[in-house]
């Protein structure tokens, strides 16, 4: 069975969201990270290559986490973004390797040439 929530917070001055899971791990994600990791097709696309690098989210906010079923939440973002749904199966994976994609979204940007800005 994979891991379930059994917490998830907003902390919206902050800009994290964190969860709990049934295993003992807990993440503390940033809103930012959430939004340029959704798993919207509008963000990943329809297929393999087809993604959509995310830029000027550096000060995005979640304004609502609502739950789908018993299986996942929706993230609602100030910026109007609000299709992708985040299953405890992707946002424990989120958590677990958030050092290796972080790393790999800055590298995208470098790559893209856009200069992050500082998050106020």
């Amino acid at each position: 069975m994979p891991p379930t929530p059994t917490e998830i917070r907003l902390r919206k001055a902050s800009r994290l969201l964190v969860v709990s899971f049934d295993d003992g791990s807990e993440f503390s994600l940033p809103f930012e990270y959430l939004r340029v990791y959704s798993p919207s097709a509008e963000v990943k696309g329809h297929g393999p290559g087809q993604e959509t690098l995310q830029t000027g989210k550096e000060n995005v906010s979640i304004t609502s986490v609502d739950p789908v079923g018993r299986y996942a939440v929706r993230l609602v973002f100030d910026d109007g973004h609000d299709s992708g749904l985040y299953s405890w199966t992707y946002l424990h994976e989120l958590g677990r390797n958030m050092e290796a994609n972080w790393q790999r979204y800055l590298d995208r940007l470098a790559a893209a040439g856009y200069a992050r800005k500082k998050p106020s």
